[in-house]
């Protein structure tokens, strides 16, 4: 094996991923904030879109305020901007009508899919170039490492509610 194709070491390899990630992590940040301005959207909101549309069931304001990390009355707002725009709807909650349930609209992903169909297939193309195997890695890194984000903001909100 020539120099040049030497395998790195597992610390290489490891410092490599990290960089990576940091960097995919604030390029995800800027391509997230221009497909939400393409779709006239917060980038808070178009999230909301996404937390909204992994639901089996419509949300509170509570619970998506939980679930994005907001306070409540920040919530609210956003969930107004997200009905004004005809992307979400309220509903009364039959089980306790002083509560409001918030769901996505009708044929509001059909527009957010739209805003992602040339990203979309350039992503695509990335994936395309990797075996069925090293997909399944991909895809069981990218579950674990989002688990692990979820359970480390939540373990950092109760650190800083702690300090309040």
């Amino acid at each position: 094996m020539a120099d040049g194709d030497r395998v790195p070491e597992r610390a290489e390899l490891l410092a490599r991923i990290e960089a990576e990630s940091r960097s995919h992590y604030a390029v995800w940040t800027l391509f997230n904030q221009a497909l939400a301005d393409r779709l006239g959207l917060h980038p808070t909101d178009l999230q909301c879109v996404g937390v909204l549309a992994e639901q089996d069931h419509p949300l509170c304001t509570g619970e998506i305020a939980r679930l994005t990390g907001l306070t409540p009355g920040s919530a609210t707002r956003l969930v107004d901007r997200l009905i004004k725009s005809g992307l979400a709807e309220r509903h009364t909650d039959p089980t306790d009508r002083r509560r409001a349930l918030v769901s996505l609209t009708p044929g509001s992903l059909a527009t957010v899919r739209a805003a992602w169909g040339e990203p979309g297939r350039a992503f695509g193309d990335v994936l395309a170039g990797y075996t069925d195997e090293q997909l399944a890695v991909i895809g069981d890194y990218l579950r674990r490492a989002s688990e692990v984000g979820r359970t480390q903001t939540e373990r950092l909100r109760a650190e800083a509610a702690g300090r309040k």
